[in-house]
């Protein structure tokens, strides 16, 4: 081959340091090593390690690990514990969170003391060196984790438990290395122990304080995607810059950076979209090749105590984490398939552990031998190999068949068709109104989402409006692609904007409205608009009229308004399930204030349907006492206010006031008026022939007085 090269005058030699060649020939491993070792049912991410065993100085030697891969190696990295954090779903991780700590306790106890006492019985080892030795057993890194983001299953309870446990287990393995390291360094003294834990709670307070303050300011100024990618992986940086500053790994910065943006950040937001594509197309692969760039599989032949080292780490410490999942799974009753899953993300070795062994490797004792020999640099090796292979394997296995459990059980569920159409219009409320339909939609659902633009073919300015509409559909359209959701675009002509709405709504099934809030242009035009106005006259779908004053990923909380008797209407259940979609997106709490049975029915069904919701409930005893909701929303809340069209049996005189309400003392705050979904034919009048209405004889007979009383009594 290089007769060859040399026949057509290329100067090559390996390994091969000209940048160009080196990034190509990455790009191409990542490319084509998922391809083809689909085919082979081998996991992607142990393609990408033994292409880095390939192409490493310990293969054939094409590409030496420069500076290059440690760069993009740690970015990769950093970019794992990051969406670790950021993926998580802090709502189940709130009620997970003791079985995540059990779990970290329990996989660094194990490991630790079973890794003590065969390194100083079979291995023979000194007691610093066997503890900083059986902390490497105990740390993990989550290798696998893209695996589990790849079947959409990150937001399993097992998925949260395995994550948290991560952090857990990993700062414990990095306080005991920064003290034996410290150790030797000469840095230890009576206050070591205190003043280290001491520096490491202090930042992880400042970070989980002031991050999440600096990134809510910088997205309601900035709403350039760009812009905002560039922020967040500063924050990342920075985050994990201060953790090694203070004498810790990055890693834990990262993971800390991920948690406390999550809220900023809704899982079907552009942004959220750019950071797992940038990060799975580049950063991670980077690292993982990087990775198998140091295994040196030339360790099973001829070196027999550092196969024997090896097989002591990998079997100590895959039995430790197997008997932590187990016992986890026990004691918290969970399922056979989760502990399966909790294992396999929870026994990859890689980060901390070369973190560990390059430390003790580099520490020279008093008798000139180093503290982590060459045997266990090498059995090192060996162990990140083999516990990412039974990693990835197990994880793929477990994410593969629960994956395949949760289509079954959705499939069994018969899910009601949902359409959201949203009418753009006003170029300033477009990625606002298509954001509310992206954390307000069922993610489990495609094509459900339509935009409108309807041109008036009465008016002289309609070439105008064609033009105005093709760009915000464009707008809107790059929107939903940049966060992977299918949107259908429609533009019509007619002779007016209700009846386009109207006509629009029935063509296409759709099943709920969202429009923005009309803007008055002069003394005598209406609060609403005769748009809004005409259009619930004419439909009985649910419409929501909304008007954000900052991002919608930056509220931080929903209080909704609900009128007495609003549990009668038909569409009653149907907002609830809206809200609560929409504050587990955004990780807000909603506040409901209604009369106390009405609060009943609420509390009742979300403590049916949505466990998970971080609700609170206050009682309003009249509904002329909306005013004083003023003192409770902030500048960064949403108002829902819950009305009623006209002749519904939750309509209300005191709904005549609230155009002047709304703009009298809430014309400072984002606000929703929510009109929910009747029953009826659009051509009959909106009136029941059962005086108690469809929710009151379906729902209100079996459980209404129920939770009226339980509530009562626990409110």
């Amino acid at each position: 081959m290089k007769e060859l090269f040399d026949l057509m005058n290329f100067d090559i030699s390996f390994p091969i340091t000209d940048p160009t060649w080196i990034f190509f020939l990455v790009l191409v491993i990542i490319l084509f090593a998922p391809i083809v070792l689909e085919r082979l049912r081998i996991p992607h991410i142990i393609g990408m390690i033994l292409a880095g065993v390939v192409i490493g100085e310990h293969g054939f030697n094409i590409l030496a690990r420069d500076s290059s891969f440690e760069l993009f190696g740690k970015v990769g990295l950093y970019y794992i514990m990051f969406l670790a954090g950021l993926e998580m779903n802090m709502e189940d991780f709130k009620s997970i969170r003791v079985k995540a700590t059990v779990l970290g306790l329990l996989a660094f106890i194990f490991p630790l003391g079973i890794g003590i006492w065969t390194n100083l019985n079979l291995l023979n080892y000194g007691l610093m060196t066997s503890v900083l030795l059986a902390s490497m057993y105990a740390s993990h890194t989550l290798i696998a984790y893209p695996i589990v983001i790849r079947y959409g299953i990150n937001r399993q309870r097992a998925v949260s438990i395995a994550v948290g446990g991560t952090a857990v287990t990993d700062t414990l393995t990095l306080l005991v290395l920064a003290v034996i390291g410290g150790m030797y360094k000469g840095e230890t003294s009576e206050m070591f122990w205190i003043w280290l834990v001491l520096k490491v709670v202090v930042l992880s307070a400042v970070i989980m304080f002031t991050f999440p303050r600096i990134g809510r300011w910088f997205f309601r100024r900035y709403s350039d995607n760009v812009v905002q990618y560039i922020f967040v992986m500063a924050m990342v940086f920075l985050g994990a810059g201060l953790m090694e500053f203070v004498g810790m790994e990055g890693i834990l910065g990262a993971f800390l950076a991920g948690l406390v943006l999550n809220r900023l950040i809704p899982h079907v937001s552009p942004l959220m979209s750019h950071l797992e594509f940038v990060g799975n197309a580049l950063f991670i692969p980077y690292f993982l090749i990087g990775v198998g760039m140091l295994i040196n599989v030339n360790v099973l032949f001829g070196h027999i105590d550092s196969v024997k080292v090896a097989v002591v780490m990998i079997v100590v410490a895959l039995l430790g984490k197997w008997i932590a999942s187990w016992l986890t799974q026990k004691i918290y009753k969970m399922r056979a398939l989760e502990r399966e899953l909790m294992f396999g993300l929870s026994n990859a070795q890689a980060a901390a552990t070369l973190a560990a062994v390059l430390v003790g490797y580099n520490i020279i004792l008093p008798s000139g031998e180093r503290l982590l020999n060459e045997d266990v640099l090498n059995g090192t090796i060996l162990l990140i190999l083999v516990t990412c292979v039974v990693s990835s394997f197990i994880t793929e296995h477990a994410a593969k068949r629960i994956a395949m459990d949760d289509a079954a059980v959705t499939d069994e569920k018969k899910q009601e068709k949902e359409c959201f159409l949203i009418p753009v219009a006003n170029p300033e409320t477009v990625e606002n109104l298509m954001n509310l339909g992206l954390v307000v939609r069922d993610g489990k659902m495609n094509n459900n989402l339509v935009a409108l633009s309807v041109i008036n073919d009465n008016s002289d300015s309609a070439v105008k409006q064609e033009m105005r509409g093709k760009r915000n559909l464009e707008r809107a359209a790059q929107i939903t692609a940049s966060a992977n959701v299918d949107l259908k675009t429609v533009s019509r002509f007619d002779l007016n904007i209700t009846t386009g709405i109207l006509h629009a709504a029935k063509e296409h099934e759709a099943t709920n409205i969202i429009i923005g809030l009309h803007y008055k242009v002069s003394i005598v035009d209406s609060f609403f608009g005769s748009l809004t106005e005409n259009l619930l006259k004419n439909t009985y779908l649910q419409v929501m009229v909304a008007r954000f004053l900052i991002p919608v990923n930056t509220l931080r909380r929903i209080i909704v308004a609900v009128p007495p008797k609003a549990e009668f209407e038909h569409g009653f259940m149907k907002w609830i399930t809206h809200m609560c979609r929409m504050s587990g997106q955004l990780g807000c709490r909603v506040h409901f204030y209604a009369q106390a049975r009405t609060l009943g029915y609420i509390k009742g069904y979300i403590q049916q349907k949505h466990k998970e919701t971080r609700a609170v409930f206050s009682e309003l005893e009249n509904w002329d006492d909306l005013l004083i909701l003023t003192g409770q929303v902030n500048y960064d809340h949403l108002l829902v206010i819950v009305s009623a069209r006209r002749g519904s049996i939750s309509y209300d005189s005191a709904f005549e006031k609230l155009p002047n309400q709304i703009s009298k003392y809430f014309n400072n705050n984002s606000i929703m008026v929510l009109y929910p979904e009747q029953k009826g034919d659009p051509n009959e009048s909106l009136s029941f022939s059962d005086p108690r209405g469809w929710a009151e004889t379906q729902y209100y007979d079996k459980v209404g007085n129920w939770f009226y009383k339980w509530f009562k009594k626990n409110s």
